[in-house]
């Protein structure tokens, strides 16, 4: 047996993998992992599958087609007001992870600091430590999860490198506020810290609510990553297909990282994809999409003995379950798949110390009948 020593010793299978297996093992409904348990749109189907056919089936440049990072530079000055110049500050990514995963290659090195807000998605800290990192995390709290930035400064040394954001917030629904905004261009102006900001999310978003993009802000956009995903937009996320904006001076480092790692993603995808977003409604309805099904799971959930927690964005909801069992949540979380059938995600796993505050994620990215099911067997609780 050849022995080699691990590069994250203390990392396992990730939670969502583990809690999706075991919801196929007992026959629970899995409403664990994000995805949606309904198709996409078959217009944009029928249009990868054109441009397959039409022989788009080679590798797309190493940046991503020309007409689709033009499209996406479009959709940011629309939105955000931000001028990203398609051919040297947009490039198309196999995913949001493996934007993340780029973005901190490309600029984390042995001993920069990087702080994040957990619970934060698990992928963010074994990449930190991979590359030789340090974490800094700043523990946020339930129901609220409010950020205090007096705390964070005190994070804050010679060596900080990097602040990881995300908003919406996954696993909590939180969402960054203006004062959150204040707050952070008061804390980087002036020094060299860089800022990813994982916005997956970001046409997921409630009551009315604003998406405080970083592309909004000149003074952190200067400085900052922002990853996004249409596996999350147009409920694909199989094709595993996103992007990066970024400044020239970033996104020149991204692509050299990039360039060695995937190279270039998905062709037919990519044309397909770019037909597709031509109609601004697929982005602009989303919201409307998921509030309607955030609504009814919520007011599901409120016949059921756990305790619902605010949710601002994003397709998933947090309960505490604190009142009825002093179970850790992993526990719980079993507990529940093999009692209930019904399969969550227990937040201590957002935790790199797995604190546990007795609270448990549910997807709501689901048909009307899964949510009503699943329910109906959490009565039981």
């Amino acid at each position: 047996m050849i022995s080699i020593q691990s590069k994250l010793p203390g990392v396992g299978t990730t939670i969502f993998s583990v809690m999706s297996k075991l919801a196929e093992t007992h026959k629970a409904i899995n409403l664990s992992q994000g995805f949606p348990d309904y198709n996409c749109d078959e217009k944009l189907i029928d249009m990868v599958s054109d441009a397959m056919r039409d022989g788009s089936n080679q590798y797309a440049p190493m940046p991503g087609l020309l007409s689709l990072r033009e499209l996406i530079a479009e959709k940011a000055e629309q939105l955000y007001g931000a001028k990203y110049h398609p051919d040297t500050e947009v490039t198309i990514t196999a995913g949001g992870t493996q934007a993340i995963f780029t973005a901190l290659s490309s600029c984390i090195t042995a001993g920069d600091e990087v702080i994040i807000f957990e619970p934060a998605y698990d992928c963010y800290a074994p990449a930190i430590k991979l590359l030789g990192g340090l974490v800094k995390p700043y523990e946020l709290h339930p129901p609220d999860y409010e950020i205090d930035w007096e705390m964070v400064k005190k994070l804050f040394t010679a060596n900080t490198k990097m602040i990881i954001l995300n908003s919406p917030q996954n696993p909590t629904g939180c969402t960054l506020s203006e004062k959150d905004i204040k707050a952070l261009i008061k804390l980087t102006k002036n020094t060299d810290v860089l800022i990813l900001s994982d916005e997956v999310y970001e046409h997921i978003i409630f009551d009315g609510k604003k998406h405080h993009s970083i592309a909004l802000y000149p003074e952190l956009r200067e400085r900052s990553f922002i990853v996004a995903s249409f596996g999350k937009l147009l409920h694909t996320t199989g094709w595993k297909m996103g992007y990066c904006l970024a400044p020239e001076n970033l996104m020149k480092e991204f692509r050299k990282v990039h360039q060695f790692n995937v190279f270039s993603v998905n062709t037919p995808m990519q044309v397909g994809i770019t037909n597709y977003l031509r109609n601004p409604d697929v982005y602009n309805g989303l919201s409307d999409f998921f509030q309607e099904k955030r609504d009814l799971f919520r007011s599901l959930l409120n016949e059921t003995r756990l305790k619902l927690l605010p949710c601002h964005g994003s397709y998933f909801q947090c309960v505490s379950y604190s009142h009825i069992s002093d179970e850790k949540d992993t526990d719980m979380a079993t507990r529940m798949i093999k009692e209930f059938g019904v399969a969550s995600i227990p937040v201590s796993a957002f935790y790199i110390r797995s604190t546990d505050h007795k609270i448990l994620r549910f997807c709501f990215a689901k048909k009307q009948e899964t949510l009503e099911k699943a329910v109906e067997r959490l009565m039981q609780l």
